[in-house]
């Protein structure tokens, strides 16, 4: 990780989320968290022994449940509006300012 995502520059370097299979979307994210190999702190931190571990164990093992509560979750999200004009901005590069 450290080659990939040195302490300067690099913002448009990748890591897979899924180490698994990273080039497939499945519930291997979720197995990946389990095993203490969750990309981001803050994604490792829904399997740290606290209620969201529940969740967790429960996508890695049913993926038909993650898959359709993912379809649901893009339904919604498919529903906001986004902020546009002098409201907001839809970046070009999601990680940087236009």
């Amino acid at each position: 990780m450290k080659a990939n995502c040195p302490s300067t520059g690099g913002d448009n370097n990748l890591a897979p989320l899924d180490l698994l299979t990273p080039t497939v979307f499945d519930n291997n994210y979720y197995n990946n968290l389990k095993g203490q190999k969750g990309l981001l702190h803050s994604d490792q931190e829904l399997f740290n022994g606290s209620s969201a571990d529940i969740k967790v164990h429960f996508y890695a093992t049913y993926p038909n449940a993650f898959f359709n509560d993912f379809a649901a979750a893009m339904v919604k999200m498919g529903n906001i509006k986004p902020l546009t004009g002098n409201n907001g901005e839809i970046r070009k590069n999601c990680r940087k300012i236009n």
